[in-house]
């Protein structure tokens, strides 16, 4: 009889009111996790999947949404992190405010890192050989016309690799998964058009295309040796031309 890849697992996933944090919530369920899923306004569960409300732009947000998903889980042996402000395509580097670029960074990488930091530190205090995984993006290492966007995913990617060096030694595993085009995260119509068009598999991408790998690198059976990786699933578009630059 085959088990399911994540048996027993206790997950907290982050951004799932819809899109790849969704996505990854369902699929991590599917596979025999107990998750909890958080969003800035709580939904009623859906799926056998829990909510939490979290305001992660706050400074407290995080440390809530924490305190909030041990009560109710126990413990946590997973964690994903796909929360991220949605973008607007007038934010370019020339205009984009402060306001703006101080929502995008707190949400994405200050709570990110502190909720995977506290996460990891539980892990290593429980014993527990657990799994974080950040949701970063193409343009951690590519421009987007969108500088809060990027840096703040640039930013993740560094910080993950320097908690898997760190959290490893306990058993840890700690990466982050790229996606590329996937309607819904804030691309108007003429830029994804422009970007599919890009795209050597022909098609945007779909949550479930990205929940998928993620079960993958979460999953002893498949992800037990990849520590400190970024994954891309972009189905080619990272070896495309990319937008022009917008002032």
């Amino acid at each position: 009889m085959n088990t399911k890849l994540l048996d027993g697992e206790r997950a907290l996933v982050t951004g799932c009111a819809g899109g790849i944090g969704r996505g990854v919530a369902r699929a991590l369920k599917a596979e025999g996790a107990t998750v909890v899923g958080s969003d800035i306004v709580a939904s009623p569960a859906q799926d056998g999947i829990d909510f939490l409300a979290a305001d992660l732009a706050k400074a407290d947000g995080w440390r809530g949404l924490l305190d909030g998903a041990l009560r109710r889980l126990g413990s946590i042996s997973l964690f994903v992190h796909a929360a991220s402000p949605r973008r607007q395509e007038i934010d370019t580097p020339l205009t984009v405010s402060e306001e703006t670029w101080d929502a995008m960074t707190a949400i994405n990488l200050r709570s990110g890192f502190f909720l995977a930091r506290e996460i990891g530190r539980h892990m290593r205090e429980r014993a527990i050989k657990g799994r974080i995984l950040l949701v970063t993006s193409l343009h951690s290492g590519v421009p987007r016309n969108l500088p809060h966007y990027s840096a703040s995913k640039a930013g993740m990617t560094m910080a993950m690799k320097e908690l898997a060096r760190v959290l490893a030694p306990d058993g840890i595993r700690v990466n982050a998964i790229a996606p590329g085009a996937v309607p819904g995260g804030g691309f108007v119509a003429d830029d994804l058009n422009e970007l599919v068009a890009q795209i050597p598999l022909g098609r945007a991408g779909t949550p479930d295309d990205i929940a998928q790998v993620a079960v993958a690198i979460l999953s002893e059976r498949f992800g037990r040796y990849v520590v400190g990786t970024t994954v891309e699933v972009d189905g080619g578009l990272g070896l495309a031309s990319w937008i022009p630059a917008r002032a």
